[in-house]
Protein backbone atom coordinates (compact mmCIF):
# COMPACT_ATOMS: atom_id res chain seq x y z
CA UNK A 1 0.00 0.00 0.00
CA UNK A 2 2.85 2.29 0.88
CA UNK A 3 4.77 1.28 -2.01
CA UNK A 4 2.13 2.10 -4.25
CA UNK A 5 1.69 5.62 -2.88
CA UNK A 6 5.02 6.40 -3.14
CA UNK A 7 5.14 5.20 -6.72
CA UNK A 8 2.02 7.30 -7.82
CA UNK A 9 3.34 10.19 -6.11
CA UNK A 10 7.06 9.85 -7.64
CA UNK A 11 5.16 9.57 -11.33
CA UNK A 12 3.11 12.46 -10.42
CA UNK A 13 6.25 14.79 -9.73
CA UNK A 14 7.95 13.41 -12.57
CA UNK A 15 5.01 14.62 -15.11
CA UNK A 16 6.30 18.27 -16.53
CA UNK A 17 4.73 20.92 -15.04
CA UNK A 18 1.48 22.55 -17.37
CA UNK A 19 2.94 25.64 -19.13
CA UNK A 20 3.94 28.85 -17.19
CA UNK A 21 4.19 26.72 -13.80
CA UNK A 22 7.61 26.85 -11.99
CA UNK A 23 8.39 24.58 -9.00
CA UNK A 24 10.39 26.57 -6.00
CA UNK A 25 11.24 25.27 -2.63
CA UNK A 26 10.44 27.51 0.43
CA UNK A 27 13.30 28.42 3.27
CA UNK A 28 11.77 25.60 5.35
CA UNK A 29 12.57 22.95 2.44
CA UNK A 30 9.09 22.47 1.12
CA UNK A 31 7.75 22.74 -2.27
CA UNK A 32 5.55 25.31 -3.84
CA UNK A 33 4.38 26.65 -7.53
CA UNK A 34 4.11 30.07 -9.48
CA UNK A 35 2.06 30.73 -12.15
CA UNK A 36 4.05 33.46 -14.18
CA UNK A 37 1.26 34.33 -16.24
CA UNK A 38 -1.62 34.90 -13.79
CA UNK A 39 0.77 34.80 -10.61
CA UNK A 40 -0.95 32.00 -8.96
CA UNK A 41 0.45 30.16 -6.05
CA UNK A 42 -0.40 26.84 -5.02
CA UNK A 43 1.12 24.30 -2.81
CA UNK A 44 -0.30 21.35 -4.81
CA UNK A 45 1.52 20.15 -7.86
CA UNK A 46 -0.45 21.27 -11.16
CA UNK A 47 -1.11 18.38 -13.26
CA UNK A 48 -3.17 19.92 -16.03
CA UNK A 49 -5.01 23.27 -17.49
CA UNK A 50 -8.58 21.18 -16.62
CA UNK A 51 -7.30 20.30 -12.75
CA UNK A 52 -9.66 22.00 -9.96
CA UNK A 53 -8.29 25.27 -9.02
CA UNK A 54 -5.45 24.79 -6.86
CA UNK A 55 -4.23 25.64 -3.10
CA UNK A 56 -2.80 29.08 -3.74
CA UNK A 57 -0.32 30.74 -1.83
CA UNK A 58 -0.63 34.25 -0.14
CA UNK A 59 0.64 36.96 -2.50
CA UNK A 60 3.51 38.99 -0.73
CA UNK A 61 4.75 42.52 -0.50
CA UNK A 62 7.95 43.32 1.45
CA UNK A 63 8.75 45.91 3.76
CA UNK A 64 11.87 46.46 5.96
CA UNK A 65 12.03 45.51 9.35
CA UNK A 66 14.19 47.05 11.84
CA UNK A 67 16.69 48.98 9.72
CA UNK A 68 18.67 51.59 10.20
CA UNK A 69 20.01 50.31 13.66
CA UNK A 70 23.28 50.80 13.92
CA UNK A 71 26.51 49.90 16.38
CA UNK A 72 29.99 49.99 17.02
CA UNK A 73 31.65 47.32 16.07
CA UNK A 74 34.35 47.63 19.05
CA UNK A 75 31.60 46.29 21.29
CA UNK A 76 30.85 43.23 19.38
CA UNK A 77 27.41 44.82 18.64
CA UNK A 78 26.46 44.38 15.17
CA UNK A 79 22.87 45.76 12.86
CA UNK A 80 21.90 45.16 9.99
CA UNK A 81 18.90 45.51 8.10
CA UNK A 82 16.37 42.56 8.35
CA UNK A 83 13.21 42.34 5.80
CA UNK A 84 10.11 40.89 6.66
CA UNK A 85 8.13 39.63 3.86
CA UNK A 86 4.31 40.46 4.86
CA UNK A 87 1.71 38.71 2.90
CA UNK A 88 -1.92 39.25 1.66
CA UNK A 89 -3.84 36.62 1.92
CA UNK A 90 -6.09 36.31 -1.16
CA UNK A 91 -7.30 32.13 -1.30
CA UNK A 92 -7.20 30.67 2.20
CA UNK A 93 -6.70 26.90 1.06
CA UNK A 94 -3.76 25.46 2.79
CA UNK A 95 -2.94 21.77 3.28
CA UNK A 96 -3.88 20.93 7.13
CA UNK A 97 -0.97 21.73 9.27
CA UNK A 98 0.79 23.91 6.38
CA UNK A 99 2.54 26.99 7.38
CA UNK A 100 3.25 29.50 4.56
CA UNK A 101 6.45 30.87 4.01
CA UNK A 102 5.55 34.48 5.00
CA UNK A 103 4.56 33.02 8.12
CA UNK A 104 7.60 31.12 8.80
CA UNK A 105 9.81 33.80 7.33
CA UNK A 106 8.59 36.02 10.46
CA UNK A 107 8.96 33.33 12.88
CA UNK A 108 12.58 33.07 12.18
CA UNK A 109 12.96 36.92 11.80
CA UNK A 110 11.35 36.33 15.81
CA UNK A 111 13.98 34.42 16.44
CA UNK A 112 17.03 35.90 15.47
CA UNK A 113 16.23 39.50 16.75
CA UNK A 114 16.91 40.81 20.01
CA UNK A 115 15.33 44.26 21.62
CA UNK A 116 17.65 47.38 22.90
CA UNK A 117 16.45 50.60 23.70
CA UNK A 118 13.37 49.79 22.59
CA UNK A 119 15.02 48.94 19.36
CA UNK A 120 15.15 45.40 17.12
CA UNK A 121 18.60 44.00 16.67
CA UNK A 122 19.70 41.39 14.56
CA UNK A 123 21.59 38.72 16.82
CA UNK A 124 25.19 38.69 16.68
CA UNK A 125 26.44 36.55 14.07
CA UNK A 126 23.05 36.73 11.95
CA UNK A 127 24.43 39.12 8.91
CA UNK A 128 27.34 41.34 7.90
CA UNK A 129 28.59 43.88 10.51
CA UNK A 130 27.71 47.42 9.21
CA UNK A 131 30.35 49.66 8.36
CA UNK A 132 31.34 52.38 11.11
CA UNK A 133 30.32 55.90 10.16
CA UNK A 134 33.83 57.30 10.85
CA UNK A 135 36.39 54.58 10.82
CA UNK A 136 39.61 55.19 12.74
CA UNK A 137 38.12 58.15 14.44
CA UNK A 138 36.71 56.81 17.65
CA UNK A 139 33.61 59.40 16.87
CA UNK A 140 30.24 59.66 19.17
CA UNK A 141 27.90 58.75 16.36
CA UNK A 142 29.13 54.96 16.07
CA UNK A 143 29.78 53.62 19.50
CA UNK A 144 26.33 54.81 21.61
CA UNK A 145 23.67 52.87 20.29
CA UNK A 146 23.22 50.44 23.29
CA UNK A 147 22.87 50.67 26.72
CA UNK A 148 25.55 50.41 29.22
CA UNK A 149 24.96 48.46 32.79
CA UNK A 150 26.82 49.71 35.89
CA UNK A 151 29.10 46.68 37.34
CA UNK A 152 26.72 45.12 39.49
CA UNK A 153 24.57 45.05 36.11
CA UNK A 154 21.02 45.82 38.68
CA UNK A 155 20.83 49.33 36.36
CA UNK A 156 21.68 50.69 32.89
CA UNK A 157 22.07 53.88 31.15
CA UNK A 158 21.07 54.66 27.48
CA UNK A 159 24.12 55.51 25.17
CA UNK A 160 22.34 58.90 24.21
CA UNK A 161 22.41 59.62 28.40
CA UNK A 162 26.37 59.00 28.56
CA UNK A 163 26.95 61.44 26.22
CA UNK A 164 24.87 64.00 28.01
CA UNK A 165 26.44 62.68 31.45
CA UNK A 166 29.68 63.78 29.35
CA UNK A 167 29.09 67.12 28.51
CA UNK A 168 27.52 67.81 31.87
CA UNK A 169 30.47 66.50 33.35
CA UNK A 170 32.86 68.93 31.23
CA UNK A 171 30.72 71.77 31.90
CA UNK A 172 31.18 71.07 35.80
CA UNK A 173 35.26 70.65 35.14
CA UNK A 174 35.10 73.89 33.79
CA UNK A 175 33.88 75.84 36.51
CA UNK A 176 36.00 73.46 38.90
CA UNK A 177 39.21 74.96 36.70
CA UNK A 178 38.06 78.80 37.05
CA UNK A 179 37.64 78.01 40.86
CA UNK A 180 41.05 76.81 40.97
CA UNK A 181 42.61 79.93 39.28
CA UNK A 182 40.45 82.32 41.54
CA UNK A 183 42.33 80.51 44.21
CA UNK A 184 45.42 81.53 42.64
CA UNK A 185 43.88 85.39 41.91
CA UNK A 186 43.80 85.59 45.69
CA UNK A 187 47.33 84.18 46.17
CA UNK A 188 48.51 87.05 43.94
CA UNK A 189 46.28 89.50 45.91
CA UNK A 190 47.16 88.67 49.32
CA UNK A 191 50.96 88.19 48.16
CA UNK A 192 51.03 91.19 46.27
CA UNK A 193 49.73 93.18 49.42
CA UNK A 194 52.49 91.76 51.70
CA UNK A 195 54.99 92.50 49.18
CA UNK A 196 53.83 96.18 49.37
CA UNK A 197 53.51 96.39 53.20
CA UNK A 198 57.00 95.02 53.73
CA UNK A 199 58.47 97.33 51.55
CA UNK A 200 57.56 99.94 53.72
CA UNK A 201 59.24 98.58 56.86
CA UNK A 202 61.88 100.57 58.59
CA UNK A 203 64.40 98.18 59.55
CA UNK A 204 67.71 98.82 58.35
CA UNK A 205 66.66 101.77 57.43
CA UNK A 206 69.62 103.99 58.82
CA UNK A 207 72.09 102.26 56.60
CA UNK A 208 74.58 104.33 55.24
CA UNK A 209 76.85 104.63 51.90
CA UNK A 210 76.80 102.45 48.71
CA UNK A 211 75.06 99.35 50.21
CA UNK A 212 72.69 101.77 51.89
CA UNK A 213 71.77 103.01 48.49
CA UNK A 214 71.50 98.86 47.34
CA UNK A 215 69.18 98.14 50.57
CA UNK A 216 66.79 101.18 49.63
CA UNK A 217 66.56 99.59 45.96
CA UNK A 218 65.72 96.39 47.29
CA UNK A 219 62.90 97.82 49.26
CA UNK A 220 61.71 99.60 46.33
CA UNK A 221 61.32 96.43 43.95
CA UNK A 222 59.34 94.99 46.93
CA UNK A 223 56.80 97.68 45.94
CA UNK A 224 57.34 97.26 42.07
CA UNK A 225 56.78 93.57 42.25
CA UNK A 226 53.87 94.03 44.26
CA UNK A 227 52.71 95.68 41.54
CA UNK A 228 53.56 93.38 38.91
CA UNK A 229 51.67 90.64 41.31
CA UNK A 230 48.25 92.95 41.21
CA UNK A 231 48.47 93.03 37.54
CA UNK A 232 49.25 89.39 37.06
CA UNK A 233 46.17 88.89 39.39
CA UNK A 234 44.19 91.26 37.48
CA UNK A 235 45.01 89.79 34.10
CA UNK A 236 44.48 86.29 35.43
CA UNK A 237 40.26 87.02 36.38
CA UNK A 238 39.59 88.90 33.06
CA UNK A 239 41.55 86.89 30.57
CA UNK A 240 40.93 83.05 32.41
CA UNK A 241 38.73 82.94 34.83
CA UNK A 242 36.13 84.97 33.59
CA UNK A 243 36.38 83.24 30.20
CA UNK A 244 35.90 79.96 32.10
CA UNK A 245 33.09 80.99 33.88
CA UNK A 246 31.20 82.77 30.88
CA UNK A 247 31.74 80.28 28.55
CA UNK A 248 28.27 78.24 27.87
CA UNK A 249 26.30 79.40 30.49
CA UNK A 250 22.66 78.44 32.47
CA UNK A 251 21.82 78.29 28.38
CA UNK A 252 23.70 75.25 28.05
CA UNK A 253 22.05 72.99 30.01
CA UNK A 254 18.69 74.11 28.81
CA UNK A 255 20.11 73.06 25.40
CA UNK A 256 21.02 69.34 27.01
CA UNK A 257 16.94 69.09 28.24
CA UNK A 258 16.28 70.08 24.80
CA UNK A 259 18.83 67.14 23.32
CA UNK A 260 17.27 64.92 25.96
CA UNK A 261 13.74 65.24 25.81
CA UNK A 262 14.15 65.19 21.64
CA UNK A 263 15.39 61.69 21.48
CA UNK A 264 13.74 60.44 24.63
CA UNK A 265 10.37 61.35 22.90
CA UNK A 266 11.43 59.49 19.80
CA UNK A 267 12.79 56.78 21.81
CA UNK A 268 9.11 56.43 23.23
CA UNK A 269 7.25 56.90 19.37
CA UNK A 270 9.95 54.12 17.93
CA UNK A 271 8.49 51.91 21.81
CA UNK A 272 4.85 51.89 20.65
CA UNK A 273 5.73 51.73 16.92
CA UNK A 274 7.00 48.38 17.51
CA UNK A 275 4.48 47.26 20.13
CA UNK A 276 1.87 47.68 17.20
CA UNK A 277 3.96 45.89 15.09
CA UNK A 278 3.97 42.81 17.69
CA UNK A 279 0.21 43.48 18.43
CA UNK A 280 -0.63 43.39 14.56
CA UNK A 281 1.54 40.63 13.79
CA UNK A 282 -0.34 38.38 16.61
CA UNK A 283 -3.66 39.38 14.95
CA UNK A 284 -1.84 38.14 11.28
CA UNK A 285 -1.25 35.03 13.07
CA UNK A 286 -4.46 34.85 14.56
CA UNK A 287 -6.21 35.40 11.79
CA UNK A 288 -4.30 32.51 9.49
CA UNK A 289 -4.86 30.47 12.58
CA UNK A 290 -9.03 30.51 11.86
CA UNK A 291 -8.50 30.74 8.28
CA UNK A 292 -6.67 27.33 8.27
CA UNK A 293 -9.54 25.78 10.77
CA UNK A 294 -11.87 26.97 8.28
CA UNK A 295 -10.37 25.80 5.43
CA UNK A 296 -9.98 22.37 7.02
CA UNK A 297 -13.65 22.42 7.78
CA UNK A 298 -14.49 22.84 4.26
CA UNK A 299 -12.32 19.97 3.24
CA UNK A 300 -14.10 17.62 5.78
CA UNK A 301 -18.11 18.65 4.86
CA UNK A 302 -19.18 21.31 2.13
CA UNK A 303 -21.71 23.83 2.76
CA UNK A 304 -22.81 27.50 2.08
CA UNK A 305 -22.28 28.40 5.42
CA UNK A 306 -18.95 27.23 5.49
CA UNK A 307 -18.00 28.92 2.15
CA UNK A 308 -19.40 32.55 3.23
CA UNK A 309 -16.90 31.95 6.68
CA UNK A 310 -14.28 31.32 4.94
CA UNK A 311 -15.18 34.41 2.30
CA UNK A 312 -14.96 36.42 5.67
CA UNK A 313 -11.77 34.80 7.35
CA UNK A 314 -9.88 35.42 4.34
CA UNK A 315 -11.03 38.91 4.22
CA UNK A 316 -10.07 39.31 7.73
CA UNK A 317 -7.19 37.38 7.23
CA UNK A 318 -5.79 39.97 4.53
CA UNK A 319 -7.11 42.98 6.37
CA UNK A 320 -4.53 41.92 8.95
CA UNK A 321 -1.99 41.49 6.33
CA UNK A 322 -2.65 44.74 5.67
CA UNK A 323 -2.75 46.18 9.34
CA UNK A 324 1.22 44.62 9.81
CA UNK A 325 2.52 46.41 6.67
CA UNK A 326 1.02 49.96 7.49
CA UNK A 327 2.62 49.32 11.11
CA UNK A 328 5.38 47.93 10.03
CA UNK A 329 5.81 50.84 7.26
CA UNK A 330 5.09 53.48 10.62
CA UNK A 331 7.93 51.73 12.62
CA UNK A 332 10.33 52.12 9.70
CA UNK A 333 9.95 55.68 9.12
CA UNK A 334 10.21 56.24 13.14
CA UNK A 335 13.38 54.42 13.23
CA UNK A 336 15.11 56.12 10.67
CA UNK A 337 14.03 59.69 12.30
CA UNK A 338 15.44 57.98 15.39
CA UNK A 339 18.88 56.76 13.55
CA UNK A 340 18.81 60.49 11.43
CA UNK A 341 18.41 61.87 14.91
CA UNK A 342 20.81 60.40 16.72
CA UNK A 343 23.93 60.69 14.40
CA UNK A 344 23.43 64.09 14.03
CA UNK A 345 23.05 64.66 17.32
CA UNK A 346 26.11 63.09 18.63
CA UNK A 347 27.89 64.68 16.20
CA UNK A 348 26.68 67.97 17.72
CA UNK A 349 27.79 66.85 21.18
CA UNK A 350 31.59 65.88 19.81
CA UNK A 351 31.76 69.27 18.09
CA UNK A 352 30.82 70.88 21.38
CA UNK A 353 33.69 68.54 23.76
CA UNK A 354 35.91 69.61 20.84
CA UNK A 355 34.95 73.39 21.51
CA UNK A 356 35.43 72.89 24.95
CA UNK A 357 38.67 71.79 24.75
CA UNK A 358 40.02 73.82 22.89
CA UNK A 359 38.34 76.93 24.41
CA UNK A 360 40.24 75.94 28.22
CA UNK A 361 43.44 75.15 26.28
CA UNK A 362 43.74 78.76 24.77
CA UNK A 363 43.04 80.22 28.08
CA UNK A 364 45.38 77.82 29.96
CA UNK A 365 47.90 78.36 27.96
CA UNK A 366 47.15 82.56 28.03
CA UNK A 367 48.04 81.53 32.38
CA UNK A 368 51.24 80.48 31.19
CA UNK A 369 52.12 83.56 29.27
CA UNK A 370 50.85 85.53 31.70
CA UNK A 371 52.90 83.62 34.51
CA UNK A 372 56.19 84.09 32.23
CA UNK A 373 55.69 87.84 31.35
CA UNK A 374 55.55 87.86 35.29
CA UNK A 375 58.37 86.12 35.68
CA UNK A 376 60.25 89.03 33.41
CA UNK A 377 58.32 92.28 34.62
CA UNK A 378 59.89 90.39 38.79
CA UNK A 379 63.36 89.87 37.09
CA UNK A 380 63.61 93.58 35.40
CA UNK A 381 62.03 94.81 39.52
CA UNK A 382 65.34 93.16 40.46
CA UNK A 383 68.04 94.02 38.09
CA UNK A 384 69.01 97.76 39.53
CA UNK A 385 69.31 96.10 42.93
CA UNK A 386 71.74 93.75 41.16
CA UNK A 387 73.64 96.74 39.72
CA UNK A 388 73.46 98.64 42.38
CA UNK A 389 75.43 95.42 45.06
CA UNK A 390 77.66 95.31 42.54
CA UNK A 391 78.72 98.38 42.96
CA UNK A 392 79.44 98.30 47.15
CA UNK A 393 82.39 99.33 48.01
CA UNK A 394 83.60 98.66 51.47
CA UNK A 395 86.35 101.20 51.18
CA UNK A 396 84.44 103.99 49.30
CA UNK A 397 81.81 103.35 52.16
CA UNK A 398 84.62 103.69 55.10
CA UNK A 399 85.58 107.22 53.22
CA UNK A 400 82.23 108.33 53.76
CA UNK A 401 81.75 107.67 57.15
CA UNK A 402 84.77 108.22 58.17
CA UNK A 403 84.50 112.18 56.71
CA UNK A 404 80.90 112.43 57.88
CA UNK A 405 81.34 111.02 61.31
CA UNK A 406 85.51 111.80 61.84
CA UNK A 407 86.56 113.80 65.32
CA UNK A 408 89.94 114.66 64.05
CA UNK A 409 92.60 113.76 62.12
CA UNK A 410 96.14 111.92 63.57
CA UNK A 411 99.17 114.56 64.16
CA UNK A 412 102.92 114.02 65.28
CA UNK A 413 103.64 115.50 68.92
CA UNK A 414 107.03 117.27 69.29
CA UNK A 415 108.81 115.94 72.05
CA UNK A 416 111.41 118.76 73.68
CA UNK A 417 114.70 117.12 75.32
Amino acid sequence: MDSTLTNSREATESRPLPPGWTSYTSPDGLTYYVNGCSKETTWRRPSSPAEAPQRPLARHNSSTYATGCHSGAKTGQRAETTTVALRKLTINKRPPGAVSPAKRQIKEVKETKTTINCVTFPLPGEGPEQQLLKPNEWSYCDYFWTDRKDPQGTTSVAGFEVLLQKQLKGKQMQKEMAEFVHERIKIEEEYAKNLSKLSLSTLAAQEEGTLGEAWTQLKKSLHDEAEVHLKFSNKLHSEVEKPLLTFRGDNFKKDLKKYDHHIADLRKQLASRYASVEKARKALADRQKDLEVKTQQLEIKLSNKTEEDIKKARRKSTQAGDDLMRCVDLYNQTQSKWFEEMVTTSMELEKLEVDRIEWIQQHLRQYTTLRHETDMFNQSTVEPVDQLLQTVDPGKDRELWVKENKTGEVRPVDMDI
